[in-house]
């Protein structure tokens, strides 16, 4: 069952992680290095991202290292220390992506409503599949194997549907800082740091994907 495709396969998603991670980090390290001139802080930036999009009551939070999230339960947005108080590229970057986020769940953003829709049947899924993988495989029962290959598909069609909603706040984040007037070459730096970003939800759905047809395989 754990053959040399399996090992092949742990291999390659383990590269294209750390790959995806590194050069991530590069470019946050970069651009965090880089003052705006706007003098604004993210959270600022965002604040300002906010209002100009006519969305109301949404806090910003103080979060740990490399904590930066929009929270649809409570419509807030955590910012990292640096993004949450520094006036860098990266932090304004960071901080209007999340705003994006916010500005979508406003909105209604289908794909932001659907991938909501699907988080309780993903965590129920991600912690089940495995257990009826391995049952099915010490019991050699292959309805427990497809079970696994199902459950496993929701994680896998989440991680699909994350794209949309990333890249589409991005490129919101991306359109504002035009419309606000940052310069051209600050806004090559945001784009640069959110394209980096976006890099790890693709590299996370390729892995998915290649686990998903591995899976596949094992119905033969």
């Amino acid at each position: 069952m754990f053959s040399t495709g399996y090992i092949i396969l742990i291999v390659v998603s383990t590269v294209i992680g750390f790959g995806a991670q590194a050069y991530v980090n590069s470019q946050i390290k970069k651009y965090s290095n880089v003052p705006s001139s706007w003098g604004l802080t993210g959270v600022q930036a965002g604040q300002n991202m906010l209002a100009y999009n006519g969305v109301q009551g949404v806090p910003f939070h103080r979060g740990g290292e490399s904590e930066d999230h929009f929270d649809p339960r409570n419509n807030s947005i955590t910012l990292d220390p640096h993004a949450y108080s520094q006036p860098s590229i990266t932090a304004i970057a960071t901080a209007c992506h999340e705003v994006g986020h916010a500005c979508q769940f406003a909105q209604g953003y289908g794909p932001m409503k659907f991938r909501s829709a699907l988080v309780p049947v993903v965590n129920f899924a991600s912690n089940a599949w495995m257990i009826a993988l391995l049952a099915g495989i010490f019991m050699n029962l292959a309805g427990l194997i497809d079970l696994a290959i199902i459950l496993y598909a929701f994680a896998v069609l989440f991680q699909l549907v994350t794209l949309p909603v990333e890249f589409n706040a991005s490129h919101r984040a991306m359109q504002y800082l035009e419309a606000a007037g940052l310069p051209q070459g600050e806004r090559a730096g945001a784009f640069s740091v959110l394209r980096a970003c976006a890099l790890t939800y693709v590299a996370a759905a390729l892995v998915s994907a290649l686990q998903l047809l591995w899976l596949l395989g094992q119905r033969r």
